[in-house]
C-alpha cells in the first residue's frame, strides 16, 4: 500500500480515502492520530491491525465539536460541560457513558463508556467537520513504541500499513492528553497530560482523585495507556531521578543520555551519545518522544539513561510516560 503525505491544502484528499474507509494519520497539538470513520467497525478493526495494538485497548473517539460528541454520549453531564467550556478545544479526553449502539464494539472494548477529545488543531477540525464523522484517534505509531511528534515519525511507523499522512508540521506538547473518567461518583485522572489535576479541580470545583491502580490482565481497560507497556525504544531505559547521579554511571558509546542542557553540559565525555531535553520541564514534555526514538534508530545504543523529574504536579504526564518506557526501572547509587 502506497502512504500518501498530504500538505495542509490537501484536506479534501484526506477526507476522501477516510469516507472509503481508509486510514490516514492527522496531527493534532499533542501527538499524530491515527484517523478512521469511529462507526465503521472494518475501519476501526485495521486501525488495531495497522498498530498492532491489542483488541481490548479502546480507542479515543475525536469530534469536530461538543455538538457532534453529544450524538454518541449518552448524556453530557453539568461536569461536563465545566470542563468543554473552559478546555476545549484542547489537550483534555472525557470518558463519559456511551449511547447503546450507537458506536462499534471495536472502540468502546464492549465498555458502557467511551473517551471524547476535541483537539486544538486547525487541520483536524476542517478534516473531521467535512468527513461528517468522528474519527478515532489512537496514537499514530507501531503499539508499544513511543508516540509520534512529526508526520516522519508517523511515516517511519506505517508506511505501507495505512493510507496517508496528514502533515502539519512538529506538535505543540509533545504528551498524549489528559484523560479524565466523568463516568463515577469522583472524578478521576485515568491518565496525566498537559491539564494538570488541580487545574481539573478548579474548574469543577471539586476533588479530583488520580488512578494509581493497575488493570489486571482480564480486565478491559477504561482508557488508553493503562494496561500494556508503552512508549518504549528497543535500548532498555533507566530513569535518573538525581541528576547529579549522571556523574556516577559509567557512560560509554553504548549508552544514551536524555537531560535538560545544564545537566547536559556536565558531561564531558565526548564518546556519550546525548539527547537536549531543553532547557525546562516544558521543553522536556515536548522532547521526551522524539529522544527516544532519535536512540531507537541508533542500533549501538544499548542502555538509555533518561532525567527524572519529581515534587510537582506539573511532572505527573512527562513521569507517567518515562516510567511506561524504562518499565519502572530507576537508577539506584551504589
Amino acid at each position: 500500500m502506497e502512504t500518501k503525505i498530504f500538505s495542509q491544502d490537501q484536506i479534501d484528499d484526506a477526507v476522501k480515502l477516510l469516507a472509503e474507509g481508509k486510514l490516514v494519520a492527522f496531527p493534532t497539538e499533542t501527538v499524530y492520530g491515527l484517523g478512521a470513520i469511529a462507526t465503521n467497525e472494518k475501519a476501526v478493526k485495521n486501525v488495531y491491525v495497522a498498530k498492532g495494538r491489542p483488541s481490548d485497548n479502546p480507542l479515543i473517539v475525536t469530534v469536530s465539536d461538543a455538538q457532534m460528541m453529544s450524538k454518541y454520549a449518552k448524556e453530557v453531564p453539568e461536569r461536563a460541560q465545566k470542563l468543554i467550556k473552559k478546555f476545549w478545544p484542547g489537550p483534555l479526553t472525557l470518558l463519559l457513558y456511551v449511547k447503546p449502539n450507537s458506536l462499534p464494539k471495536a472502540v468502546t472494548g464492549g465498555l458502557d463508556t467511551v473517551a471524547f477529545r476535541c483537539p486544538n488543531d486547525a487541520l483536524t477540525h476542517e478534516l473531521i467537520s467535512k468527513l461528517g464523522y468522528p474519527i478515532v484517534g489512537p496514537s499514530a505509531n507501531t503499539s508499544t513504541k513511543p508516540s509520534p511528534t512529526t508526520a516522519q515519525h508517523v511515516y517511519h511507523d506505517l508506511k505501507g500499513k495505512i493510507a496517508g499522512i496528514i502533515d502539519g508540521g512538529p506538535t505543540e506538547v509533545g504528551l498524549e492528553s489528559t484523560i479524565i473518567d466523568l463516568s463515577v461518583p469522583t472524578p478521576v485522572v485515568l491518565r496525566p497530560g498537559a491539564i494538570t489535576p488541580e487545574e481539573l479541580s478548579n474548574a469543577l470545583g471539586e476533588k479530583v482523585l488520580i488512578n494509581s491502580g493497575k488493570v489486571s490482565d482480564k480486565d478491559v481497560p477504561k482508557a488508553p495507556g493503562m494496561k500494556y507497556r508503552h512508549y518504549a525504544p528497543s535500548a532498555p531505559v533507566v530513569v535518573v531521578d538525581d541528576p547529579q547521579d549522571f556523574a556516577n554511571i559509567e557512560l560509554t558509546s553504548a549508552t544514551g543520555v536524555m537531560a535538560l542542557a545544564t545537566v547536559l553540559k556536565k558531561i564531558k565525555l565526548p564518546e556519550v551519545n546525548k539527547f537536549n531535553l531543553g532547557q525546562n520541564l516544558t521543553d522536556a514534555d515536548h522532547n521526551l518522544f522524539g529522544g527516544l526514538r532519535y536512540f531507537d534508530d541508533k542500533p549501538e545504543i544499548k542502555q538509555i539513561f533518561v532525567q527524572g523529574f519529581n515534587g510537582s504536579e506539573d511532572t505527573l504526564a512527562y513521569m507517567n510516560r518515562l516510567n511506561k518506557a524504562a518499565a519502572g526501572h530507576h537508577y539506584m547509587a551504589k
